[in-house]
């Protein structure tokens, strides 16, 4: 299985491709450099498989290799750098 994890600027939100398939999506509201996350979404075919990490563990290195930081409102977002303290340094309360 090959998960790619791409931002979609048009519809403001990252999504993740599995074997060419979406898999799933965080969408963001923009604030400038900063991004505030309201929603995830795997499909349920995807479910219980890690493409939610994968995911937002893509999306979060994304925003760090271009300096943004994120306000993570969505609890799933939330609940994963809660987990994975390393990207704690990207989260914001400035929106």
């Amino acid at each position: 299985m090959s998960f790619l994890v791409e931002e979609n600027p048009a519809k403001h939100r990252f999504e993740i491709l599995v074997d060419d398939a979406l898999a799933g999506f965080t969408a963001y509201v923009p604030r400038g450099e900063v991004l505030v996350f309201t929603h995830t979404e795997v499909d349920q075919r995807f479910q219980n498989m890690g493409v939610g990490a994968a995911l937002v563990r893509g999306t979060l290195d994304q925003i760090r290799e271009r300096g943004g930081r994120v306000v993570p409102k969505c609890p799933f977002v939330a609940a994963f750098i809660k987990r994975h303290p390393e990207y704690g340094d990207l989260v914001t309360t400035q929106p």
